[in-house]
C-alpha cells in the first residue's frame, strides 16, 4: 500500500523540494504536473539510488525549473511495514 502527497511549489524551489523529498526516503515514485494538472515528468526512486546516479535527474529537474513558473509535486510513498499492527484497541504501556 502507499499514499500519495502533493506540494505547490514555485519554479525555482523545485530542484530544492525534489532533493529534501528524496533524502526524506520510502519515496516510491514522483510525478511533477503544470500548474493546470497535465503531468510533465515522473520518475520512480528506486531503494540504493546515490548521488552520481541522480545526477542526470536533477539536471532534467533543474532545466524542467527554469521552464515553469508553478508546478505541483505528487509523491508516492511507500508505507513502513509494521504501522497497521497498531490500532485503537491496543494498549500501549
Amino acid at each position: 500500500m502507499a499514499t500519495k502527497e502533493s506540494f505547490f511549489v514555485k519554479g525555482e524551489e523545485l530542484l530544492k523540494k525534489i532533493k529534501d523529498i528524496i533524502a526524506e526516503g520510502n519515496v516510491r515514485r514522483i510525478i511533477i504536473s503544470d500548474k493546470s494538472g497535465k503531468e510533465i515528468m515522473t520518475f520512480p526512486v528506486t531503494i540504493g539510488v546515490v548521488g552520481a546516479l541522480l545526477a542526470p535527474l536533477f539536471a532534467a529537474v533543474g532545466a524542467l525549473a527554469a521552464l515553469v513558473t508553478e508546478c505541483s509535486i505528487t509523491v508516492e510513498r511507500s508505507e513502513t511495514p509494521g504501522d497497521d499492527n497498531i490500532t485503537d484497541n491496543d494498549n500501549i504501556s
